[in-house]
């Protein structure tokens, strides 16, 4: 690991000895022209890491980087970045909100990180330990027959060290979002929820309530941009925490997660639609109706009844999070997320065969296909390509959605193949001796 780390280390400070200059294009584009104070946490390690991760930095490292950029940018006066006040029908409004202009608060932020590097190039300090168990995680994602992508995930094994929590409990976040009617509210969930989430003080003693705050703030941050910028978008979500042997999902929308154990699927959750009785007698109870325009619509108009944006049809359209904890026992096999462009093809009941189909053509030498390129560690691992696998299935079963699948998988997948082979042993070895008495 050390190799690794001094070895990109050297590599960037070889393309950037230096910071960057004012006039210097920035090497990565920010993600918005103009952000608030509390948004500048989210869009800066957004930035951060895809630049990191463009020039091949090790997960765990890009984390620890991007933090203490980030500790050491807040320490500075950012009033220089302050935007002009706008025009006075959105004076009021202004006033209330200071705003940054993003392309150079971003170069300083940039050029804290090239500082860090260079610092640290000279004298790696001591790191924060990386995550003991590093859980093997699959991802595809596909535009399909959609003219636009809005889906995005994000897989941050690295939770803790990115915002330098320091408590020994290990911590994995995991998150799939579905936009609609743009991709707008998706990028800025995959952006700011786990940011959000990290500073939610009952993070520990009550995960639930931690997210369903985490997801309601990121509402109204959204609510805040898409005023400012005449956004209609929206997003369902499904996320993912775990925290030492404790495990918890919250969704809005109808995104979906499952968890299989022993082969056997455990249902989580419970997707938001409108036509989900008690989710159809919330909207009429609010003075809104469902009707079926070919699917069920709240009143004419989105296709789900929880997510984050779609301001028009607030609070129809719920932005409230559910959620649900559980306590790991070790003999999990994975929880896969994934859109509805997945689940309205391949029903969940289907999930541990195709998954180990797709495992055992990994697996076999002779299979040939290529490997998932959106999978970042580890490389040799036999799970890489079963995303990939499950995305082509939902797409042949007739889905023309956009498709994101993520598998994280709590043990190794060989161990799952393992399990395979030896309860088809013990099968065939039953039936064996079943034909024997029979003959005899």
């Amino acid at each position: 690991m050390e190799e690794e780390v001094r070895c990109f280390l050297d590599r960037f400070v070889e393309e950037f000895p230096a910071a960057l200059g004012e006039s210097s294009p920035l090497p990565v584009s920010p993600l918005s022209r103009r952000i608030s104070l509390e948004e500048l946490h989210g869009e800066s390690l957004e930035l951060g890491l895809r630049l990191l991760a463009s020039r091949g930095a090790p997960a765990g490292l890009s984390a620890l980087l991007c933090q203490a950029a980030l500790a050491q940018m807040l320490q500075d006066d950012l009033s220089p970045f302050h935007c002009p006040q706008g025009a006075e029908a959105d004076q009021e409004e202004e006033e209330k909100l200071v705003l940054l202009q993003s392309e150079p608060v971003q170069r300083l932020f940039l050029n804290k990180l090239i500082q860090v590097v260079l610092s640290w190039h000279k004298n790696i300090p001591k790191m924060a330990p990386s995550p003991s168990r590093l859980l093997n995680c699959s991802v595809h994602a596909i535009k399909n027959t959609r003219r636009k992508m809005e889906d995005k995930h994000l897989a941050l094994a690295e939770f803790n060290q990115l915002f330098g929590i320091q408590d020994g409990v290990e911590r994995a976040y995991y998150a799939v979002f579905d936009g609609h009617g743009g991709v707008d509210a998706a990028t800025y969930a995959a952006t700011h929820l786990h940011v959000v989430l990290s500073k939610q003080e009952k993070l520990t003693s009550d995960p639930d309530t931690a997210f369903k705050m985490a997801y309601k703030h990121t509402d109204d941050m959204f609510r805040g941009k898409a005023k400012r910028e005449r956004l209609r978008s929206g997003s369902t979500g499904v996320t993912v925490l775990i925290q030492g042997q404790q495990m918890t999902v919250s969704w809005l929308g109808d995104s979906q997660v499952l968890l299989v154990r022993k082969g056997q699927v455990v249902t989580l959750m419970d997707p938001h639609k409108p036509e989900r009785e008690d989710e159809k007698q919330r909207i009429e109870d609010l003075g809104g109706c469902i009707t079926f325009m070919g699917c069920w619509r709240v009143n004419g108009t989105y296709a789900v009844s929880r997510a984050i944006g779609d301001f028009d049809q607030k609070p129809y359209v719920s932005g409230d999070a559910d959620c649900s904890t559980i306590q790991l026992m070790g003999n999990e096999d994975y929880v896969l997320l994934a859109c509805d462009g997945f689940f309205d093809a391949i029903k969940p009941s289907m999930v541990p065969d195709l998954v180990l189909d797709a495992l055992q053509q990994a697996a076999d030498p002779e299979g040939g296909g290529e490997g998932d390129a959106s999978v970042s560690q580890p490389e040799d691992a036999v799970g890489q390509r079963v995303a990939q696998q499950l995305v082509g299935q939902a797409k042949e079963a007739g889905s023309s959605d956009n498709i994101t699948v993520m598998l994280v998988f709590l043990r190794p997948p060989e161990q799952l193949l393992s399990q395979q082979s030896t309860t088809e042993t013990v099968h065939a070895t039953q039936d064996s001796t079943s034909q024997d008495a029979l003959q005899q």
